[in-house]
C-alpha cells in the first residue's frame, strides 16, 4: 500500500485553558492557593540486596512533577485498563503519563484511536504500520487498513502503579 493511502493521522491537542477535555481538569492558577507538593527523597541509596544502615538525614524534597511531566500544557494522564501491555510493564489500573507535544516514533508506546476506541499499545512503523500489545495473548492491529481511521494521541512515558 503506497503511503499516500496510509490512515495513521497525528493530532495536536489543544493547550489553551479555556479548552476543557472529559476527563481533564483545569490545573492550579495564580489566584488558586498553592500548597506544598513533593515528597521527601533519601538520596542514600538503597540495598536491594543485604540491609545497610540507613541514613538519618533528608536530602531534598522531590515532586513526581519534576520527574514525569517535561510539558505541563501538553501532557495528561490516563488510567489503564486490561492486560494487553502487562509485558511492556503497563497494568490494569495503572495512570499514565502522555506527552503529545511531539510525533510518535518507531517503538514508542502510545495512546491511539482505532475507528473511535482508545488503545494503547507500542506503535510499529516499519516495515509497515502496526499497533503491537505487550502481551502475547492479543493480536496485533494493522493501522494502514483503508476501512479503519487511525490517530495517535500521544506517547506514555511513565506509568504509575503499586505494589
Amino acid at each position: 500500500m503506497s503511503n499516500t493511502s496510509q490512515t495513521i493521522t497525528a493530532m495536536t491537542l489543544p493547550t489553551t485553558p479555556a479548552v476543557q477535555r472529559p476527563g481533564v481538569h483545569p490545573g492550579k492558577t495564580a489566584s488558586t492557593p498553592q500548597r506544598q507538593t513533593g515528597v521527601r527523597l533519601y538520596d542514600t541509596g538503597i540495598a536491594c540486596g543485604f540491609p545497610s544502615p540507613a541514613q538519618d538525614y533528608l536530602e531534598q524534597r522531590l515532586s513526581l512533577d519534576d520527574i514525569c511531566i517535561r510539558f505541563p500544557e501538553s501532557t495528561y494522564l490516563v488510567r489503564a485498563e486490561g492486560h494487553s501491555m502487562r509485558d511492556a510493564g503497563i497494568l490494569d489500573s495503572d495512570l499514565l503519563v502522555v506527552e503529545c507535544c511531539y510525533p510518535a516514533r518507531h517503538g514508542d508506546i502510545v495512546i491511539a484511536t482505532v475507528d473511535g476506541a482508545f488503545t494503547c499499545k507500542r506503535l510499529q512503523l516499519h516495515p509497515h504500520p502496526l499497533l503491537l500489545p505487550a502481551n502475547p495473548a492479543f493480536a496485533p492491529i494493522e493501522v494502514d487498513n483503508e476501512d479503519m481511521e487511525t490517530v495517535i494521541f500521544g506517547v506514555v512515558r511513565y506509568a504509575i502503579h503499586t505494589l
